[in-house]
């Protein structure tokens, strides 16, 4: 009997996820499938029981549920649960287990562009789960935080929690060495398509910007920062490194990393079969 897996959101019909996985679980000899599971909050409950079935392995979860789903859970593994926010599930058994593979993908992205985190400076738009998984993997990696957000408490909480400052929304994105989008803003589907979360002009001509929405694969952010001459990183390699992740936690082999990155191409071209 083929396994199941799937990403729960709400929308998820943007997701690469599909394509990522479904490309690794064949390139590794794996019988399972994954699917979009569109998840609107009320049903979210029922979804996650359903992860339980023998034939799940686990899921990945998006916005809006990565930290609503941590009470739906048995256990979250303590990074997850210092993050406050799940992005993976692990089936053991009828046992459900959260993981966060955001902040660790992030990391993987940043050093595969040949950036090393530690060190560096770092502002943080947004406070949400993303976010915080990036906030705390960057603390992990030894990089000075700083949040910002339109809505200021919610910068201050995630700030208070990570041990970093926070700004005004508003605030020029200088003096930092990273700028990394993790709101919506510019996704296709967002109703933000052509939002910028700040203006990258107003950076230091060295700073690195990074925006961790993968579609488009050049966000009117990133576009506004390579006009700029700024270095620009999209959200394409933390997409597939946080999956290889996710992938390694249901099945316990290794991620075959070239065939993800492959068929996240084709799907972002137009180009998957």
């Amino acid at each position: 009997m083929s396994a199941r897996l799937g990403i729960i959101g709400h929308p998820v019909a943007h997701s690469l996820s599909p394509a990522i996985q479904g490309a690794a679980l064949r390139a590794a000899g794996v019988d399972a499938t994954y699917d979009r599971w569109d998840t609107p909050p009320d049903d979210l409950a029922a979804r996650i029981a359903a992860l339980r079935e023998p034939d799940c392995l686990g899921a990945n979860v998006t916005i809006p549920h990565k930290q609503v789903v941590l009470s739906l859970l048995d256990e979250v593994a303590p990074l997850a649960a210092g993050i406050g926010a799940v992005n993976t599930i692990v089936n053991d058994e009828g046992r459900l287990t959260g993981h966060n593979t955001d902040g660790g993908g992030f990391v993987a992205a940043l050093r595969e562009a040949g950036f090393e985190p530690s060190g560096q400076r770092y502002l943080l738009i947004g406070a949400g789960g993303a976010a915080r998984g990036i906030a705390f993997a960057l603390r992990e990696a030894g990089g000075a935080i700083t949040i910002s957000n339109r809505t200021a408490a919610r910068a201050e909480a995630l700030a208070a929690a990570v041990g970093a400052g926070a700004v005004p929304f508003d605030a020029p994105p200088a003096p930092y060495d990273c700028l990394v989008n993790c709101t919506s803003a510019g996704m296709h589907g967002s109703g933000a398509e052509n939002t910028l979360p700040c203006d990258p002009a107003a950076a230091d001509p060295a700073t690195l910007v990074v925006d961790i929405v993968y579609a488009p694969e050049e966000t009117p952010l990133l576009r506004a920062a390579r006009e700029a001459g700024l270095p620009v990183l999209g959200g394409l390699p933390m997409l597939i490194h946080q999956g290889a992740l996710a992938f390694e936690l249901w099945t316990g082999r290794p991620a075959p990393l070239d065939a993800m990155r492959e068929a996240a191409r084709a799907a972002l071209t137009g180009d998957a079969s």
